[in-house]
């Protein structure tokens, strides 16, 4: 008898009567509440670092002959635990495939930042109930930041008790065993801890590309913003010792990947947490610039941990990228008073005229939300001029959406979704109008592109980024794919950059 044969005889069919209210029967021995409190508390345990990662033997063959989706939501981060949950799957024996019907194990890898995201994962979860009526012997579950979160593990146990497992950002090392208490007893399993203070290593990755690829150096935030659930879902800020950091770069510079993207909830918190050496971001980027890999990016940024070290380091540039995304939310210091920013306007305008006096030809990218909980129009109009006074090239525009568990969703709310529309409308006017200027000052300029691939809408055309994240449409030869090339620009729209590849035979000769 096989591993698949010896865990389908052991299956155990659990009453899943959706009408059923006692939870405790829907699920495995293994369930761990999630707690909004629980994960706020901030304990002084020691962060531990487990750089022995295996796969349990008797796991190794449970794949064999099935295979896995995995539906991906929200930020870089997600894409990256993907990554890592596609490595796993591997590993265990099962291979990719890219549509629902054909897999045996479906995971939803949420995110739990706005309420449309939330309701986008519900609706799948709708559909693929049928598909899960037809194969009884399909898993389906739910992780990710939405696992975190107790109002959604309840709307799940009651609304889609047809999910096999639930579990969270922080286990998902976990995953064969998940699978495995899935497989044996066909009973929920949700498995969801509140709190963690572990770094592991030597997780395998099946990385999306060979051109760019995400490189985690930390986890969780510890700023409570107070519209935020983040630092509740990812837990509390965590560092990758760099060494771990650097070692991942090597290989991937090795590999012949050209641009890098270091991701953290607050990658400029990174080296605070560390009790034995004294080493922060501004290091790490000062470390990592000395390696040969083309280009190198980093996301989120919080403006509070933006410190003058760091700007002395990015002022070098060489392979760090003269792109910074610097998330402001508002441009009223009584907004980011109330919004837990820890900032005002004007020391964000400060930090802004150093980066601008360090990296002159710098672009500036943001974050905005507007309607947040009794912003009045004076308030918005000084986000409005903040955006003029900055020259960001472009920005990410949201109306404030309330997540259950955060201070700011017990605010009272007197801004209307009308006038909430009204303010998001102008503003994104004001967006497109930078946008539009910051592309025309590109015509005629010859810029770097790194190609990616076919352009979406048209095959005969390449496309790719400049340093600074501004996507070029060109015709060249495919053999530039996965390249750095020189493109002149010739067009400009507010979105995207047209051009021609600047001469053509002698970059192919290069290549």
């Amino acid at each position: 008898m096989n591993e698949k044969q010896r865990l389908e005889s052991q299956q155990v069919q659990s009453p899943k009567n959706k009408e059923e209210k006692d939870y405790s029967k829907y699920f495995q021995t293994v369930y761990m509440p999630p707690s909004l409190k629980d994960a706020r508390r901030r304990g002084k345990e020691d962060i531990k670092y487990h750089d022995d990662f295996d796969i349990d033997e008797r796991f190794k063959e449970m794949g064999n002959g099935r295979k896995f989706y995995i539906r991906t939501y929200g930020c870089q981060m997600n894409e990256h635990d993907t990554e890592v949950m596609a490595g796993i799957f591997m590993g265990l024996g099962y291979q990719a495939t890219e549509t629902v019907e054909d897999a045996d194990v479906i995971l939803m890898n949420t995110c739990a930042i706005r309420e449309n995201a939330e309701n986008k994962v519900f609706g799948e979860l709708g559909h693929l109930k049928h598909l899960k009526m037809e194969k009884p012997e399909l898993l389906l579950g739910v992780c990710g930041c939405m696992a975190q979160q107790e109002s959604v593990v309840n709307r799940i146990l009651e609304k889609h008790p047809f999910v096999d497992m639930i579990f969270g950002t922080h286990n998902i090392h976990r995953l064969p065993e998940i699978l495995h208490e899935a497989y044996m007893s066909k009973e929920m399993v949700v498995e969801v801890w509140s709190k963690e203070g572990d770094v592991i290593e030597n997780l395998p990755k099946v990385r999306a590309g060979k051109i760019r690829a995400w490189v985690n150096i930390m986890y969780g935030c510890d700023k409570f913003c107070t519209y935020c659930i983040v630092p509740y879902t990812r837990g509390k800020e965590r560092s990758r010792r760099p060494e771990d950091i650097i070692q991942e770069v090597r290989q991937l510079a090795a590999h012949g990947y050209q641009e890098i993207t270091l991701l953290g909830q607050n990658v400029n918190a990174y080296g605070k947490d560390f009790d034995d050496i004294d080493y922060h971001f501004g290091d790490l980027m000062d470390d990592l610039r000395k390696i040969n890999i083309p280009r190198i990016r980093f996301t989120t940024s919080h403006p509070r941990d933006f410190d003058d070290h760091l700007i002395e380091v990015l002022a070098h540039k060489g392979n760090l990228v003269e792109h910074i995304h610097l998330p402001v939310q508002s441009g009223s210091s009584a907004m980011l008073k109330i919004m837990g920013r820890k900032y005002t306007r004007e020391q964000f305008l400060e930090l802004v005229r150093k980066i601008k006096k360090a990296i002159p030809d710098v672009s500036l990218s943001t974050d905005i939300i507007v309607g947040f909980p009794n912003e009045t129009d004076e308030q918005f109009e000084e986000t409005m001029s903040l955006y003029r006074e900055v020259g960001f090239e472009t920005a990410y525009t949201f109306i404030y959406s309330a997540r259950e568990g955060t201070p700011a969703a017990k605010m009272k709310d007197n801004v209307s979704m009308e006038v909430k529309k009204e303010r998001l409308q102008r503003l994104n006017a004001l967006v497109n109008d930078f946008s539009r200027k910051a592309m025309e000052a590109h015509k005629g300029q010859i810029v770097e592109v790194l190609v990616e691939g076919e352009s979406k809408n048209n095959p005969e055309v390449l496309s790719g980024y400049t340093r600074k994240n501004k996507l070029v449409n060109f015709k060249g030869p495919k053999s530039a794919i996965g390249h750095l090339v020189q493109v002149k620009i010739t067009e400009a729209k507010t979105w995207t950059l047209n051009g021609e590849m600047v001469d053509v035979q002698e970059a192919v000769e290069v290549i």
